[in-house]
């Protein structure tokens, strides 16, 4: 979880200075300084307490984090819950594709706030939205209509499949709320029966949350074993195993079928066309829900609207939440009118979500998202990066595969990815872990310019070397 890489910045990221493609950017490191890697707000692998009071003398020792970066990591360490292991750097504002800390360093961020702010940080029409709508009506709960939260919900349902929506204040809250529809369907759908359907599917590699429901489908056993017992009636299959998943879902047992058209946090690793129709299919034929979970690849990230209109395979239930409102909290639950026939008057709630304020902000995002130049520009940027990663990157003997689509990128190494993660932020450059450590994340704001594009490879080509040390 460290490198052996620190930087001293002679200069800030430029687009300006980087129009052509360079083998060397401004940067220079030196050895010595070690930092826990980010693997992503709900898939972080937290570092046992030694490691982190390791970090914490490097942090002291090392002059790493100087003046008030060492005063605010003091602080946070008095008074929050210890459960992440965070990078020694105080982020203090941003604009675009730049990130700056309190000590006036600046990054390139590939990391969008974990696949969040897909318009970039400072976005003029959404501060003009928020600001707006603060001056009017922020909250009022869901014991009353409000303008924005309507609207909002127009604007999902008429660019969608659902003919109905929910919304909730994060991933997690949302499949919550799936599950829970998933199960009052079926009970309405089988009157009378002691036994309806009350059982999932999900998948390996999976990632749907923290929350105890959502916990319960997540694959990896770390994350259940400290809390068990979690919700019962979760099967996992092989992602892609298309004759289990059939089998099962013929059971009678399934309620639902929760699956990831594109795993962002499991690896980057995409469905095929014939997996989610199989889905479909027997979804179809057995009377179960086909959930898709595009928390992280929904809402432009692989260069459609939504992730599942690559394969013309439509589900009963979508769950949204990370770039909806360009950074605030939200999530939502869009279903078919089939799925919210179902659901009745306090079945389910929300105090704080669909809030006027934060709505505003969705409704800006969504449209802006929504327009077919945006989503050109997306695929047309994803592709472009993938063929310099591959250019640059692709004979590197520690690079395994670089997959992804749109801009949600995943590049494999042989190794753990969490020194190449260190050295580049060292070299001005943000970016994640995903899968099982070895996958470096590269979820970039979807507004971020080719130019950039071509320093963040940079930059990786640059730092890759740091797997040989």
């Amino acid at each position: 979880m460290s490198s052996s890489i620190n930087l001293i910045f002679n200069n800030p990221i430029s687009p300006s200075t980087h129009l052509q493609r360079r083998r060397h950017h401004p940067f220079r490191y030196l050895k010595n300084a070690h930092f826990p890697t980010p693997l992503g707000c709900l898939n972080v692998d937290v570092s046992a307490p030694e490691e982190a009071a390791a970090s914490s003398k490097v942090i002291q020792k090392g002059n790493v984090a100087a003046g008030k970066t060492k005063e605010i990591i003091d602080d946070e360490k008095r008074v929050l819950v210890g459960t992440y292991a965070r990078v020694p750097i105080v982020l203090s504002h941003g604009k675009g594709c730049k990130l700056y800390d309190v000590e006036g360093k600046e990054y390139l961020d590939l990391m969008s706030g974990i696949a969040v702010n897909a318009l970039g940080h400072g976005d003029p029409d959404w501060q003009r939205a928020i600001v707006e709508q603060a001056d009017t009506l922020t909250h009022v709960s869901n014991i009353y209509y409000s303008v924005p939260q309507v609207e909002l919900a127009k604007r999902l349902v008429d660019r969608s499949f659902a003919d109905r929506v929910f919304f909730t204040n994060s991933g997690t809250e949302a499949n919550e709320a799936a599950i829970k529809f998933a199960r009052k369907f079926q009970r309405s759908s089988h009157p009378g029966e002691n036994e309806p359907p009350m059982e999932f599917i999900a998948f390996s590699n999976c990632f749907h949350g923290r929350t105890m429901g959502a916990l319960a489908l997540t694959s990896k056993e770390h994350y259940r074993l400290p809390f068990e017992p979690v919700m019962p009636g979760v099967n996992f299959l092989e992602y892609g195993d298309i004759q289990a998943a059939v089998d099962l879902i013929h059971s009678g047992r399934i309620a639902a079928v929760f699956v990831e058209p594109i795993q962002g946090e499991g690896g980057i690793y995409s469905a095929t066309k014939e997996f989610l129709q199989a889905l479909r299919t027997a979804c179809d034929t057995a009377g179960s829900l086909l959930v898709f979970d595009e928390v992280q690849c929904g809402l432009g990230r692989a260069g459609y609207l939504w992730a599942h209109e690559r394969y013309d395979v439509y589900p009963d239930i979508m769950t949204l939440a990370k770039p909806l409102a360009g950074g605030l909290p939200i999530g939502a639950v869009l279903v078919s009118e089939r799925v919210a026939s179902a659901i009745e008057f306090g079945d389910h709630g929300s105090t704080f979500a669909g809030s006027p304020l934060v709505c505003s902000a969705a409704t800006v995002v969504l449209d802006k998202i929504s327009e077919a130049s945006f989503l050109a520009s997306v695929t047309k940027k994803g592709q472009y990066f993938k063929e310099l990663l591959t250019k640059n990157l692709g004979k590197n003997p520690h690079v395994k595969e670089i997959r992804g689509l749109g801009l949600i990128i995943g590049m494999e190494l042989d190794v753990s990815a969490s020194p190449l993660v260190d050295a580049c932020r060292q070299s001005g450059l943000l970016v994640l872990t995903a899968g099982k450590g070895n996958v470096v994340r590269l979820v970039p704001p979807l507004i971020i310019s080719e130019q950039e594009l071509e320093i963040a490879a940079d930059i990786l080509l640059d730092c890759i070397k740091v797997l040989d040390e």
